[in-house]
């Protein structure tokens, strides 16, 4: 995410006043709009790259932490606090008071990365010489996950704790409602002396006997003495590919045929001080010994259980290419200069050989141990994040460029600077191009690489969102400009190989950033009508983009693509028509689908999707988590020439079937036209 994206809203604010009262005012005597596509299927088309459409993924609004990464302990390692101890245990909280149980952190842990354990001091007891007897329940602590755990009946939960004590124990390990009083799953651990004389590691599956969404995990104990805790975790054995992902947010990520996922940030890659950056070689390795650390750009800590390899395995398990974006010796507001950047730079190289490197090499070996012994398929780093205008980035980028390419010359390297609209001074493959900004500017940056240079690096917008007022947290508003601007990429695709949204998870109880693609809190998950917009997208890498030409017979509000894409599941080819409706007015076009033989579209199997609602400015909620999604019609008796109504403020696509022996577009990088 960005530190200056204020800039481009200023750009463009003249426009924005002047435009915004024509364009999203109702319109009266003009009201009788009509449009023409016409589609040229005969040729020359071109093919769009592999890897136009993506996923950018950063830990942000508790997107990973408390959300995509299963985990349902909140500071499990009690690290969170500090190192110094004692320290604050938050949101780990006691139960029972100081004069039946006292609870403190202190250094005792047996791993040497986070040294920090938690000491309950029992001072009841429930047996016959005890003169403080403890409550019913027992005293100990409980943790009440990220804003409460979900807890489904029947569903199974592996708890492991790491335990120490002098004593023998008695420990009743549940899942409970938020206060403490409905038992939801339970076990008890029984051990004596010297199984627990030494830290041991203790594992359990229970089965949820009852539902509960703000569930709670306890640890309690009526038995007097001193117990020492330490990474404590609650996961679900139901998970996306069994890899820990959480399956609904998951799912909701793979529906869109991501191409490649950009990670882990964004600004969390950065930090505010280098010594809270992201560090890979803290992330990985059993996640008992990950030390975690605190985003200090986002302000929350993160236990790493969703670090370098989760986010490698994710790519895979999506079907996506990891995009790594590493830090490049550059905070927010610390440098590394060129001449000491040495390190940074082996670090770098490092992550590439874990992720690529034989399983006998050195990194290699690490990634091999944590279950994947074949490479990764990394073919993308980007080499810092915003930081182009920062004092040191060009002499550390050139270190990391020629150091990278001289061991993987096959990497495509990303730089921060912009060259959309001037010359880098610096080599690269692609350029990042962020963009945040209201609806109408979006719509109009459509044409934003229409006059880009063919020659430079190829383009990479990672994050473009409408932002401020016409987003909201997920407007209709704000769907339609981004799916305007898409389709300028599409269009422009012979400069633009890869595109993302950005945020594209927020949990509901962390807004920091608003709007996001995806919103979840512990137990339910929507998307908002930017997430829907990218549906209509989900095709269009590797297709063939189509000549066209939209006229209209007024100031246009509409903007159009065509591509012909062919389906994996039953392997048909169709022909994609994408068209925003970008005023309150509907709109009468007439489509011609010309170059296509007799009877070549199919009179069946045809579709019509549309994205709109009532009002413009509408969301989705968790009240009403479908109010602007997609409605598909079917389109009977089809032929080349179409008439359909476009709905004021509305995104349509017609996927027209057809035989594929018919099609005759040749696919070329020259000649392709689009007239609007």
């Amino acid at each position: 995410m960005g530190c200056f994206r204020a800039s481009c809203k200023v750009l463009f604010c003249f426009f924005f006043l002047v435009s915004s009262v024509y364009q999203f005012l109702p319109i009266g005597a003009d009201g009788n709009q009509t449009a023409q596509l016409i589609v040229d299927t005969k040729g020359p088309g071109r093919k769009m790259p592999e890897t136009l459409f993506g996923l950018f993924f950063e830990e942000i609004n508790h997107a990973g932490a408390g959300g995509l990464w299963a985990e349902l302990v909140s500071n499990r390692g009690f690290e969170a606090g500090g190192p110094i101890t004692p320290s604050n245990i938050d949101p780990w909280a006691v139960i029972g008071n100081e004069s039946y149980v006292v609870v403190a952190t202190d250094r005792s842990s047996p791993f040497e990365r986070n040294k920090v354990a938690l000491r309950v001091e029992v001072l009841c007891g429930n047996d016959s010489n005890s003169t403080n007897i403890c409550p019913a329940g027992g005293v100990g602590v409980y943790n009440p996950g990220y804003w409460g755990m979900n807890v489904e009946q029947n569903k199974w939960f592996t708890v492991v704790m790491h335990v120490r004590s002098e004593e023998a124990v008695n420990i009743s390990v549940a899942l409970t409602s938020s206060n403490g009083v409905d038992t939801l799953a339970a076990t008890n651990f029984v051990a004596n002396a010297c199984t627990v004389g030494n830290w041991t590691k203790y594992t359990a599956n229970l089965r949820a006997t009852a539902t509960n969404s703000n569930a709670r995990l306890q640890l309690t104990t009526t038995k007097k003495g001193v117990i020492w805790f330490d990474q404590v975790s609650v996961m679900p054995v139901d998970t996306y590919r069994n890899h820990n992902f959480r399956k609904d947010l998951s799912q909701m990520i793979a529906d869109l045929k991501p191409r490649f996922l950009r990670f882990p940030g964004g600004c969390f890659v950065e930090g505010e001080w280098l010594r809270n950056a992201f560090r890979w070689k803290q992330t990985i390795g059993p996640w008992e010994e990950r030390p975690g650390h605190f985003g200090d750009v986002w302000k929350y800590w993160t236990d790493d259980g969703l670090g370098y390899f989760e986010f490698l395995q994710l790519a895979e398990d999506i079907g996506a290419l990891p995009v790594w974006v590493f830090n490049n010796g550059i905070s927010h507001n610390d440098e590394v200069d060129t001449t000491s950047i040495g390190p940074f730079l082996q670090e770098a190289l490092d992550s590439i050989e874990f992720a690529r490197g034989a399983s006998n090499s050195t990194w290699g070996s690490v990634r091999t141990a944590m279950g994947h012994g074949d490479p990764f398929n990394l073919k993308y780093i980007a080499i810092g994040n915003e930081d182009c205008w920062k004092k040191n980035y060009r002499g550390n980028y050139m270190r990391f460029y020629d150091a990278i390419k001289r061991v993987y010359p096959d990497i495509k390297l990303i730089t921060n600077c912009d060259a959309s609209s001037r010359k880098l001074n610096h080599p690269a493959d692609y350029y990042d191009f962020h963009i945040y900004t209201s609806a109408i500017n979006l719509y109009s940056m459509a044409h934003q690489f229409d006059r880009t240079s063919r020659d430079a690096p190829k383009a990479f917008v990672s994050e473009y969102a409408v932002t401020g007022k016409d987003a909201g947290s997920g407007t209709l508003l704000a769907a339609l400009a981004e799916a305007a601007f898409l389709i300028g990429v599409e269009k422009n695709s012979d400069v633009v190989e890869m595109a993302s949204y950005a945020p594209l998870f927020v949990n509901s109880n962390d807004r920091t950033w608003s709007p996001d693609a995806i919103v979840f809190n512990s137990s339910f998950v929507y998307g908002t009508p930017s997430y829907w917009m990218q549906h209509f997208f989900s095709n269009s890498s590797g297709a063939t983009l189509l000549n066209s030409t939209l006229t209209t017979n007024s100031s246009s509000s509409l903007i159009a693509s065509a591509i012909t894409w062919k389906s994996p599941q039953d392997n048909k080819t169709y022909i994609k028509l994408k068209v925003v409706n970008f005023r309150n007015v509907s709109v009468s076009l007439k489509i011609s689908v010309d170059g296509l033989q007799t009877n070549s579209l199919q009179l069946s199997g045809a579709t019509k999707t549309v994205l709109t609602s009532s009002n413009v400015m509408d969301e989705n909620s968790f009240k009403e988590p479908t109010k602007v999604t997609p409605f598909r019609f079917e389109l009977k008796d089809v032929g080349k020439d179409l008439d359909a109504e476009l709905p004021a403020y509305s995104f349509t696509a017609f996927d027209l079937l057809m035989d594929s022996s018919s099609l005759q577009t040749v696919e070329t990088d020259a000649g392709y036209k689009s007239s609007i």
